[in-house]
């Protein structure tokens, strides 16, 4: 059994499409893991086989253009096969580009684990600038109405995802804490004053950390609150829910998704390299991308721990996971050797929900 067919066969349960459809998904990840790249001319290559480039770059683009995905069953798979465990730190956030006039604009939500934000949802906004508190209300709910049952530690978001209207939201919303940053000029109302972050906080040194007691209030709604001084002297300030305690901790964990973003453009899949401008061309790829990081995590996690990944004197390690798993899976499909083979087929046991 070659490479394509085994791969086939490892998805078939996952997914209830057509033998057509689960044939292209096969030479799609293939072909992206050995190009190294979305653009369609050159997954066309990648494809291999007797056809033409030509008639695969036909064929990519038929799927792209008519074929309908179920995104909930994506996620769903996509955490079957991570066995992802509860209570979840989610990690919201958008990624941006432009080509010639179109911009690219997708607002995304991902379950961190083992330092990636894994998509769970992504929505392509159409315009320019962040998403505002509808939209993310929306977000949410369709969250949970793919995972009802899910437990949620806490959802993180940068500076851009803040305001009346959504943290209200939030805090209305029982199953659902959060760690989101506010800038140095929102106000804090403390003790019947009301003053600016940076105010409060002007005291703290370089690397000083500081959790306000007592009745803190942003926007009229009670929160917790913390402070760190960064190195570069900005101020990094959290907002949870009242009596929630390791805010700055927590939120360190948002970083998840710059991580990702990352994967999918410059350190992985050249997402920026697509041309596609029709938004639900691109949601489709986006959904590939995720399944093809999921197989390179979960080898690269198998691989650490049979030969754990050296770390730097920083403590951080010297290569990441998604890159570990990914360069083994490229060097096994470039060189399809029997003792090649033999790997590669222990490769498709991490796509399983069982």
């Amino acid at each position: 059994m070659n490479q394509y067919s085994a791969l086939k066969q490892a998805l078939k349960p996952h997914l209830a499409w057509h033998g057509a459809r689960l044939s292209f998904l096969a030479l799609f990840l293939l072909a992206l893991i050995k190009v190294k790249t979305v653009n369609l001319s050159e997954l066309a290559v990648g494809f291999g086989g007797k056809a033409l480039k030509e008639s695969n770059y036909k064929r990519l683009q038929r799927f792209f253009r008519n074929f309908e995905l179920d995104y909930s069953e994506i996620a769903k798979i996509v955490v079957g096969w991570l066995k992802l465990p509860q209570p979840w730190v989610l990690s919201l956030d958008r990624t941006t580009w432009e080509l010639g006039e179109h911009c690219y604009n997708i607002l995304t939500v991902g379950i961190v684990h083992e330092g990636v934000a894994i998509p769970i949802l992504w929505w392509l906004l159409k315009k320019k600038g962040n998403s505002n508190s509808d939209q993310r209300m929306r977000f949410i709910e369709a969250i949970f109405k793919i995972f009802p049952t899910a437990r949620i530690r806490c959802l993180c978001a940068d500076r851009e995802f803040i305001g009346q209207a959504w943290l209200r939201y939030l805090l209305l919303e029982p199953s659902l804490s959060f760690r989101l940053r506010i800038r140095a000029t929102d106000k804090i109302e403390r003790n019947g004053k009301a003053l600016p972050a940076k105010v409060v906080f002007a005291h703290l040194a370089i690397g000083e950390s500081q959790q306000l007691p007592g009745d803190c209030r942003v926007w009229g709604n009670r929160v917790s609150l913390e402070a760190l001084r960064l190195e570069d002297g900005d101020l990094l300030i959290v907002i949870a829910p009242p009596h929630t305690v390791g805010l700055v901790s927590d939120y360190a964990l948002r970083w998840g998704i710059e991580t990702l973003f990352g994967i999918f453009k410059t350190r992985g899949f050249c997402l920026e390299s697509t041309h596609f401008t029709d938004p639900e061309r691109l949601r489709k790829l986006f959904a590939l991308l995720t399944l093809a990081l999921v197989w390179s995590l979960k080898t690269g996690l198998w691989l650490h721990q049979l030969h754990p990944i050296r770390l730097k004197k920083h403590g951080r390690r010297s290569q990441s996971l998604f890159r570990l798993g990914f360069d083994h899976l490229r060097h096994l499909i470039l060189n399809p050797s029997l003792p090649n083979h033999r790997d590669f087929l222990h490769s498709l046991q991490f796509l399983s929900c069982t």
